[in-house]
């Protein structure tokens, strides 16, 4: 096979195997990238997530990953939503998960279709590739621009003028020389969309993003109470956000992902009655989010995220499922509890304070009981905004 046929082909392959988007880099197309994320690190903007900074050299760069490799191949599987992700925004009795998190895991689906695209490209062209998806130290967003797939918007997520804002991103590595393709061109322009949008004002300036106030890091990635200063603007998001994703213009480009029959939402989770979920204990939290990332984030976070979202919904019916929580052996759970029963009904949180403060060994719980202490449960207690 003729040498220059090969990128070409490769693309129409990686459309038969359900990429809506594939391009070319070479490795170290995206240097910038590096330099920007150790500014993002030295500024404590990845809160919790310590492994961004435990493995930054090998993130930095593909070649700090795997030094042998030439050319990136950055692929994209569109998960656009046939509905609007927004629709639920005052549907207070049910919990809003993510349109990413609502089907099949992405990370088996997409890593599926590139290791069979990596099988088939090793067919035509012998040589050493891996390829990665989302769990190991690779700036899978850079690189997709690098490419030509599209450009990292001013929420810091890559942006295509065909498919929005709602790519799931891959990546091979290879040894071969590739010819690469041209880089994407940022079309934000003024819009400042999803600047706006952004419930807890994550973004401190257009393209850099405040993890520890994204709403999809708190409900994911943190493992502790959630923040009170952030508790409200949770709203009833139980996994992720979509807000300034779902806001970008060029999403009206996008096409519904129909043929990701892995990624069709799954009806127990467009939306799921709070009630429900609340009940879950961690059997059968295994059971419902089988196959799901949000399995990953394991039940006591899940029902940590519920009971915030119960505790905003005014809903006083949910205050009998919540109140039996308070006895969880999580105490994250138990802590959760704690504030929502006291949004819904503060006549029986005064008397199951009375009866439990004393008793509790759990600092972050007692807090709770204590009610709004100075500093202990702000932004602050997890590191300064």
């Amino acid at each position: 096979m003729a040498a220059d046929n090969l990128e070409a082909r490769i693309k129409a392959q990686a459309a038969a195997f359900g990429f809506a988007a594939c391009g070319i880099a070479a490795a170290a197309a995206a240097s910038a990238a590096g330099v920007r994320l150790r500014e993002w690190l030295d500024e404590g903007h990845h809160g919790d997530m310590i492994w961004m900074a435990a493995r930054a050299d090998e993130r930095a760069s593909p070649a700090g990953l795997w030094p042998a490799v030439r050319s990136v191949i950055a692929l994209g599987m569109s998960y656009a939503p046939a509905a609007d992700p927004l629709r639920l925004a005052s549907a207070s009795e049910v919990g809003r998960v993510s349109v990413y998190a609502q089907g099949g895991d992405y990370h088996d689906v997409v890593k599926r279709q590139l290791k069979a695209l990596g099988g088939w490209l090793a067919a035509q062209a012998p040589a050493p590739l891996k390829v990665f998806v989302d769990t190991a130290p690779v700036m899978e967003k850079p690189l997709a621009e690098a490419a030509g797939l599209g450009w990292q918007g001013k929420h810091t997520n890559l942006v295509s003028r065909s498919d929005g804002s709602w790519l799931f991103l891959g990546a091979i590595y290879t040894t071969l020389t590739l010819t690469p393709d041209g880089p994407g061109r940022d079309l934000c322009g003024s819009c400042a969309a999803c600047q706006r949008a952004c419930p807890t004002d994550a973004f401190p300036a257009p393209y850099r993003l405040d993890a520890r106030r994204c709403i999809s890091y708190l409900t994911i990635e943190h493992a502790g109470p959630i923040p009170r200063t952030f508790r409200r603007a949770l709203g009833n998001r139980i996994y992720g956000c979509d807000d300034c994703l779902a806001v970008c213009p060029w999403n009206k480009f996008a096409q519904a992902a129909a043929a990701q029959i892995a990624f069709q939402p799954r009806a127990e989770l467009t939306a799921p009655a709070l009630t429900d979920l609340l009940r879950l204990d961690d059997a059968a939290f295994r059971q419902v989010f089988a196959g799901s990332p949000i399995k990953r984030i394991g039940r006591a976070r899940f029902i940590r995220n519920c009971l915030i979202a119960a505790g905003n919904s005014g809903a006083a019916v949910l205050a009998a499922v919540v109140r039996g929580l308070l006895d969880d052996p999580a105490a994250v759970v138990r802590g959760a509890a704690v504030w929502a029963l006291g949004e819904l009904d503060p006549r029986t949180w005064a008397i199951e304070r009375a009866a439990r403060l004393q008793t509790e060994d759990d600092a972050d719980v007692r807090v709770e009981w204590d009610g709004n202490v100075a500093g202990v449960m702000d932004v602050s207690a997890i590191s300064p905004v």
